[in-house]
């Protein structure tokens, strides 16, 4: 027991020193690492403590494949698959588990660095591990989605304990169990060792994976930012009105006028169809924007259609619930989203704001002589900025 414990110990030594690997060290160091138990399992872990089997440890007869398993399990916490994939551990924990093991072992298998000035590999997959190029750079869930309409062999492909996968277990019951604040301090703490190692990694010039970067980078609500803009813009303004005296001073024969809100104005909403935008996405933003405006109720909803050109519009006045069932798309082509403020100066539309939203993939010099206040909801080009408003990642 205690000889397996100092090769994992070796292990982690070794992948904290190396440029491909370092990245992981805050990871390695959280919970108990070096943990030996026996058992019929490869390796354990509850989305923080990893654990190994000492009887499977005896069969890895490679310093390289010893440091494979150990960052396999360190991925699987890396990457949150525990508590991030409770769905999909709790409906189907086979297909759950050879998910987040196509993620890792991808990710593994990618890493070609030697030690020692030698050939030997810094780490390789265990024998029958899962591995498959197709699934380079997927998420566990789009991996996840893809075996389910898909089925696997169901002895796994490699799954050494019949549960599926590289036969190392996900502790889905431990990690159900977690509170609110628990969670989101596992997964702070994750965050932080990333980060860390992030920077490690950075001095020893190691790039970092995009399954990693992807994780690290800032996630703001799309939906909070959506409403704050909405409720902020269509908040609407008071009058001075003698029609309707101030109460408070009516007990006291004072009449002082009271005040009245004026009708909010309207919302002008210009969609992107060049093809980027999916059903599903729209369909979301949809029904977030049906229920903002059925607390907000602006005066009227103006929704353009566009993608070279604005194709066609669709107005809204009250019947604001039933928005995501009635948006007839139109267009379909390439993009240029300067046609939107084209199309509001030629027909002189007044809104409160205007809200953009497009896959982030435009014009070089865009053309956006809009005053009103501008929010651009982006779905996929990241380093896109807006010639004027706020953007925000959905």
């Amino acid at each position: 027991m205690q000889k397996q414990m100092t090769r994992i110990k070796k292990a982690h030594i070794a992948l904290m020193k190396h440029p491909q690997t370092a990245l992981y060290s805050g990871v390695m160091l959280m919970g108990t690492s070096d943990v030996v138990e026996e058992g019929k399992f490869t390796a354990y872990t509850d989305g923080v403590d990893k654990k190994y089997s000492k009887v499977f440890l005896e069969t890895v007869d490679s310093n390289p494949k010893l440091r494979g398993l150990v960052l396999h399990e360190n991925l699987h916490v890396a990457l949150k698959h525990i508590p991030r994939g409770v769905d999909m551990w709790k409906t189907n924990s086979r297909l759950a588990n050879m998910a987040a093991d196509y993620v890792v072992n991808g990710i593994i298998h990618d890493i070609d660095g030697i030690v020692g000035g030698g050939s030997e590999r810094i780490v390789e997959l265990p024998d029958g591990a899962l591995q498959d190029d197709m699934f380079t750079n997927w998420s566990m869930r789009e991996v996840y989605n893809y075996l389910s309409k898909n089925q696997p062999p169901e002895d796994g492909n490699g799954g050494g304990d019949g549960e599926g996968g590289d036969g190392d277990m996900h502790d889905f019951e431990g990690s159900k169990e977690l509170t609110h604040e628990q969670a989101k301090a596992v997964n702070d703490a994750v965050d932080k060792a990333l980060r860390e190692g992030g920077i490690l990694a950075g001095r020893m010039g190691a790039t970092v994976p995009r399954a990693i970067s992807d994780l690290l980078e800032s996630k703001v609500d799309w939906k909070e930012v959506l409403r704050e803009f909405v409720q902020t813009a269509t908040k609407g303004s008071e009058e001075v009105t003698w029609r309707k005296m101030n109460k408070r001073y009516l007990a006291n024969d004072m009449y002082v006028a009271g005040h009245e809100t004026e009708t909010m104005g309207e919302v002008t909403i210009a969609i992107d169809t060049s093809g980027s935008i999916g059903s599903k996405e729209l369909t979301e933003f949809a029904s977030e924007l049906a229920s903002i405006c059925g607390m907000c109720n602006p005066e009227r909803v103006r929704i353009l259609w566009w993608d070279t050109m604005v194709h066609g519009e669709q107005v809204f006045e009250t019947d604001y619930a039933d928005i995501a069932k009635l948006l007839k798309p139109l267009g379909g082509g390439g993009t240029h989203v300067s046609c939107v403020s084209e199309y509001i100066a030629k027909h002189k539309l007044s809104s409160e704001c205007v809200i953009i939203f497009t896959d982030g993939y435009l014009e070089d010099n865009i053309s956006w002589n809009i005053t009103m206040p501008s929010l651009w909801l982006v779905t996929q080009n990241k380093s896109f900025e807006p010639p004027q408003g706020k953007k925000v990642l959905v």
